[in-house]
């Protein structure tokens, strides 16, 4: 078993190093490494190519999410591969092999693993975590929801429709979606898990739900979010979150998190279904190079998770 590992990195000197060892712990290990930089100015690339790791440049200006991964899986060599943000590390050493598993059937075009924050997560991150990467696995998916902060694909598919460049986000539902309509099938490997780590300011959650929205409806123009939609989602969130964290006895140190995360993502997703898809310079900017100043335990594997140093 071997495939292709393509992660996208901006300034990511701080994350790096904990993915790219917890890659040498990995079951599979012909893993061939491509680390796709768009302008960092740290020492992420110095960092990359002392664990081996190819580099391929973007030049800021010319960035965007599918832009970045188009440049990765184009470099790649191998039929299958696996992407990753930089500020993501695996939690055990069958990471690469339970994602790559699921392409036992022919039929499956993606896959994508499990998602955890770290101690420091927000407590509404570590909501959605939970909501959206649960502790069991779906072979065949019955929607196209997924996320290449830690996915895999066939490179033969992304020979056939590239990830959209023009998106603000989203560009992997967009690919997913396509192969859908193809006949192809999704699986969600919840074996597969890694810590995300987001550390974001409250403006930081608003550009991220806001980028995001403009993809979404971009992607499916049907859809709609109103007035109504953020004060019922908005309210609706904040009071599970509250009920959740006082079930587990730290609501008193997470309240104010709570608060604003949730109003600020759905903030920024009403914001996102007013804008037009036109990216400027400046929401470019913003987007892109922003800058950026617990859940009850799941499912226990027989699997060691991997000590980091």
């Amino acid at each position: 078993m071997n495939c292709s590992l393509v992660i996208r990195a901006y300034n990511e000197a701080q994350h790096l190093p904990r993915l790219l060892e917890g890659l040498a712990h990995q079951t599979v290990k012909d893993v061939e490494v491509i680390l796709v930089d768009s302008g960092s100015t740290d020492s992420t690339i110095a960092i990359a190519e002392s664990f081996g790791a190819r580099v391929v440049r973007i030049h800021p200006e010319e960035f965007t999410f599918g832009r970045s991964l188009n440049f990765g899986v184009r470099a790649a060599t191998r039929e299958l591969v696996v992407i990753a943000s930089a500020h993501v590390y695996p939690v055990y050493p069958d990471w690469i092999e339970s994602l790559l598993r699921p392409f036992e059937d022919e039929k499956v075009a993606l896959t994508y693993g499990k998602q955890r924050g770290p101690e420091t997560a927000k407590f509404s991150e570590q909501q959605i975590y939970h909501q959206w990467y649960p502790d069991h696995s779906t072979p065949r998916q019955p929607t196209a929801f997924c996320n290449n902060a830690n996915a895999a694909i066939r490179k033969s598919l992304w020979e056939k429709n590239p990830y959209d460049e023009s998106l603000t986000g989203l560009e992997d539902l967009a690919w997913a979606k396509w192969a859908k309509e193809q006949g192809h099938e999704i699986a969600y490997a919840a074996d597969a898990e890694i810590v995300h780590i987001h550390n974001e300011t409250p403006r930081g959650v608003f550009n991220r739900y806001r980028r995001e929205a403009m993809a979404f409806k971009r992607i499916h123009p049907e859809s709609h979010f109103n007035l109504y939609d953020f004060i019922r989602l908005t309210s609706m969130n904040i009071v599970s979150d509250i009920y959740h964290a006082a079930r587990e006895r730290v609501l008193a140190k997470n309240i104010a998190s709570i608060c604003w995360f949730r109003t600020m993502q759905f903030h920024g997703t009403r914001m996102g279904y007013r804008e037009s898809g036109l990216v400027t310079p400046q929401l470019r900017e913003t987007f892109y190079y922003a800058r950026e100043m617990k859940k009850k335990e799941g499912k226990k594997r027989d699997v060691e998770p991997i000590q980091y140093n």
